[in-house]
């Protein structure tokens, strides 16, 4: 490619990236103005509400492996099983890989309305 046609090329992409919208996630202080606005509660109390849920949810998950947010999602846990060490073919080349144990992982799962609504 040529030096010309090169910056060329280079500019669109900086004037592409600059057209992207960076979406950003609601943090929680943005979470608990939007309830509150909408309760009318206070915000402090609704931060002390999303922290005990926070906490229920963590033992609930903890003590059964499942947790229900209605309208929300589902946590769930799951086990991975333990790996064996040895060789595998990853992309064409051998790797060798070493041997894991089993472990537990938590997984969320949007609830179908949420699904429609996106």
């Amino acid at each position: 490619m040529a030096p010309k046609a090169m910056k060329a090329s280079m500019k669109a992409m900086k004037t592409m990236k600059s057209m992207k919208v960076a979406a950003t996630a609601l943090t929680k202080t943005g979470l608990a103005e939007a309830i509150a606005g909408e309760t009318e509660l206070k915000r402090s109390d609704v931060v002390k509400i999303l922290g005990s849920l926070a906490d229920v949810a963590g033992a609930e998950v903890k003590k059964s492996g499942k947790f229900v947010v209605p309208g929300v999602c589902m946590v769930k846990t799951r086990v991975k099983p333990a790996t064996k060490a040895g060789k595998r073919e990853m992309f064409g080349k051998l790797v060798v890989v070493k041997a894991k144990p089993a472990k537990t992982v938590v997984k969320a799962f949007p609830v179908a309305a949420l699904k429609k609504a996106v």
